[in-house]
């Protein structure tokens, strides 16, 4: 076996003399409050196995890495009918962009850019019984965590500020693909986007993507035919417009989000998280993506 704590230590030792890092991002109020000299990466092997170098314990806002978990509740709850109301096709544009819904008659690009993943939120509004509580317990559950929680100052904070998330829900609406009011789908949303979690926590919950619909202890969440779906979505997706550039460069199905935080995986063989808040021009972590560009060129562990 490759000594993988040894790998870590040298890409984390490698980054830290980074000079130029990105910038945090600071729409969102709360989140311009983080430290940008964070840096944590978390590796679990499929056979149990964690390594982990840096902050890999300070909990931070997954925002969109949410997606995939309302994704895959989503996909639970209504199979391939799901695909009526969104699609599975890369965007090519920025998470927040809105013209493709406007020429497509309201049916977002994929799961993964806002406006797809507010009729995500749109459909757990319609289907679960206590949808936040039902939401959280299922991450949880995926988890083995029952610390994980929303955290009520971020959700408020991006409610307060989230304009253009506001817009695209009211033309969503408007072309009939949203069932539920605004304002309840968006107050959804905006907990799910502000979940605490640490790279430990995120591996874990990720091993699911990794290991053929089974959590850490083995139990099935979700069919094979849904994990290679989501899987897919995610390295055709879970970068935005640089979705292309992380398969190029890194080789993994995987997902980023404003908090800083990245997860991706090799299916069968591992699930590895990144955490450094400042991001690149593109809204996903600068620090993260050289990581795990670096982490696959050592161990030539990549889907490729």
């Amino acid at each position: 076996m490759q000594d993988y704590q040894h790998i870590l230590n040298e890409i984390y030792t490698t980054l830290k003399k980074v000079k130029t890092k990105g910038e945090v991002a600071r729409y969102i109020p709360e989140l311009a409050k983080m430290n940008p000299d964070h840096l944590g990466i978390h590796l679990r092997l499929i056979t149990g196995e964690s390594f982990s170098t840096g902050d890999t314990n300070i909990p931070f806002s997954i925002q969109s890495i949410s997606k995939v978990f309302s994704l895959a509740k989503a996909f639970q709850l209504m199979g391939n009918k799901l695909w009526k109301r969104i699609g599975v096709e890369p965007s090519g544009n920025p998470f927040n962009h809105m013209s493709l819904l406007e020429q497509e008659n309201g049916i977002p690009r994929n799961p993964l850019i806002n406006s797809g993943a507010i009729v995500i939120a749109d459909i757990l509004l319609s289907h679960l019984k206590n949808p936040k509580d039902d939401f959280i317990n299922f991450v949880r559950e995926l988890t083995h965590d029952d610390t994980i929680d929303f955290n009520e100052t971020i959700a408020l904070s991006e409610k307060r500020t989230g304009y253009n998330n506001y817009a695209a829900a009211y033309l969503l609406k408007s072309f009939g693909n949203l069932e539920n009011d605004v304002e309840d789908v968006l107050d959804f949303y905006f907990h799910q986007c502000s979940i605490m979690m640490n790279c430990a926590q995120l591996t874990n919950a990720f091993v699911v993507f990794a290991n053929r619909g089974r959590c850490i202890h083995n139990k099935k969440h979700l069919s094979l035919h849904k994990v290679k779906r989501i899987n897919a979505i995610m390295l055709t997706c879970g970068f935005y417009d640089e979705a292309g550039e992380f398969a190029f460069e890194v080789g993994l199905p995987g997902k980023s989000g404003v908090g800083g935080g990245i997860v991706a995986l090799l299916p069968h063989y591992y699930v590895i998280s990144t955490w450094s808040p400042p991001l690149n021009k593109k809204g996903n972590s600068y620090l993260g993506m050289k990581a795990l560009e670096l982490f696959t060129e050592k161990t030539e562990l990549t889907i490729f």
